[in-house]
């Protein structure tokens, strides 16, 4: 593919022995937990987009909207030739940015970084052909472990992380990757950071627990990639799905309850794994954010807030921030 490079920087094998390392960890711990990270199989990522559309599920629309009104202030305000995105999937928001770098003349290169290689490249390729002339570099690696940027590519950098995704992270993986990420920050580079904001915890949990059970059957479908990858035999109408705001934490927890006492194999791992009645397997946190909080946690890890919009609502938060030593006061 013309215009198309990728780095590979996992190998071939591993998600499968990251998912066995997970599932063995977390399904032998006190309670039992497993990473958001597995939900997102072909299945999974058919589901989220389900959910994206959903009436009670705000954040894409409020980043959408946020996105769709600031994208050319972004633009101008950062000047970047290269437009870096972790996390990136389809990369269907980041079209907006890349249009308002485009039209302020500086657009010269794409480095999406995912640990999917078919999404990297369906995307790349729909994108080449939308943006004539632009360079696709895609990095194949999992930002969950630590993120890498590119060194390649000119300056300066819009590193962007969307979708309120770092809100699965507690804090103290939070300042693991902010302070991994500031790290490869170069003078001139910026961060765009996602972050959903605090709000009516009815609006928060429905957001999570939606009345037509599309979440419910995303938050089950972890346990279809435990049976298809590891060779389990969860039976997910055994699970009910749960979701809790937690106020003192500021997030809502996603969890699987065993409906009944259960013994669960996983051949691959030669484990099994009993349940008991109502025992629950925690599959997420997504945390949830003011202001005062981001620019706090931000600066902890060398970072300087420049700038802040909300959408109409004040739903959702998009900051903008820059290396401490090459912020102004």
């Amino acid at each position: 593919m013309t215009g198309y490079r990728l780095t590979r920087l996992l190998p071939a094998d591993h998600l499968h022995h990251a998912l066995r390392a997970d599932a063995r960890s977390g399904l032998t711990g006190q309670p039992k937990r497993l990473p958001p990270k597995w939900f997102y199989d072909a299945r999974g990522s058919e589901l989220f987009e389900e959910i994206t559309r959903l009436p009670e599920y705000y954040p894409t629309r409020a980043e959408r909207e946020i996105l769709t009104a600031r994208a050319g202030e972004i633009a101008a305000a950062t000047g970047a030739r290269t437009l870096v995105e972790l996390g990136s999937g389809s990369s269907e928001k980041t079209r907006l940015l890349l249009d308002a770098l485009r039209a302020h003349g500086t657009l010269e290169r794409y480095v999406p970084v995912d640990v999917s290689e078919s999404a990297l490249e369906s995307a790349a390729k729909a994108l080449i052909a939308e943006y004539p002339g632009l360079e696709v570099s895609a990095v194949l690696s999992d930002f969950t472990t630590g993120p890498v940027l590119p060194e390649e590519g000119g300056g300066p950098r819009l590193v962007v992380f969307l979708g309120g995704t770092l809100g699965n992270l507690v804090p103290a993986e939070r300042a693991a990757f902010l302070s991994g990420l500031r790290d490869q920050l170069l003078p001139g580079d910026a961060l765009l950071l996602g972050t959903d904001l605090v709000k009516d915890p009815a609006v928060l949990v429905a957001a999570y627990d939606d009345a037509a059970g599309v979440t419910a059957a995303f938050n089950r479908n972890l346990l279809s990639v435990l049976n298809r990858e590891l060779d389990a035999d969860f039976d997910p109408a055994q699970f009910a799905h749960v979701a809790l705001w937690d106020p003192e934490q500021e997030w809502i927890e996603m969890r699987l309850r065993s409906l009944r006492a259960q013994s669960v194999k996983v051949g691959e791992l030669g484990l099994a794994v009993n349940f008991e009645e109502g025992e629950e397997l925690y599959t997420e946190v997504s945390a949830k954010f003011r202001r005062e909080r981001v620019e706090r946690e931000l600066f902890a890890a060398g970072l300087r807030l420049s700038d802040w919009w909300t959408d109409r609502e004040d739903r959702f938060g998009l900051s903008l921030s820059r290396p401490m030593s090459d912020a102004s006061d």
